[in-house]
């Protein structure tokens, strides 16, 4: 499972125009599910996320977490994390998960931030949408569950 971690002053996303999920300060994570990925992957990802320090203290050090400072998460499911590029000028994505598989890591991995005591947005799996993405910083993190479990 990959993902992409950036913090966000806010975020937002639209389908069709219309407004489906907004947060304040907290992160966006673009999540890439794998073929391969198990639940293992969501609860290892969920849990590095929120507490990975990212977020500045009282002396501009990086070290409070999303979950200390209050923050939210929008999670943004993103096949195309998985495209690979390395032949031709059209990614392919048989790395990709196929979408129930994937639609189900990408639901425990927003229950499992949840549980986290985490206030979770999310997109609309499957759907084209419009990702407002405000960075902070810019801080943007790749992160990937194979690298680390």
């Amino acid at each position: 499972m990959r993902s992409v971690v950036q913090r966000v002053v806010r975020g937002s996303v639209k389908v069709e125009g219309k407004l489906i999920s907004e947060i304040g300060p907290g992160l966006v994570v673009l999540l890439g599910v794998g073929r391969g990925d198990t639940g293992r992957d969501a609860v290892y990802l969920a849990d590095k996320i929120a507490h990975l320090r990212l977020f500045e203290d009282n002396e501009g050090k990086m070290n409070l977490s999303v979950k200390d400072t209050g923050g939210c998460i929008l999670a943004v499911s993103q096949f195309t994390l998985y495209g690979d590029c390395r032949k031709g000028r059209r990614p392919g994505f048989s790395d990709a998960s196929p979408p129930d598989e994937a639609r189900n890591l990408y639901n425990i991995f927003v229950d499992e931030l949840g549980k986290l005591g985490l206030e979770v947005a999310t997109g609309c799996f499957r759907e084209h949408m419009t990702v407002e993405i405000i960075n902070d910083g810019p801080v943007t993190l790749l992160l990937d569950s194979k690298k680390n479990i």
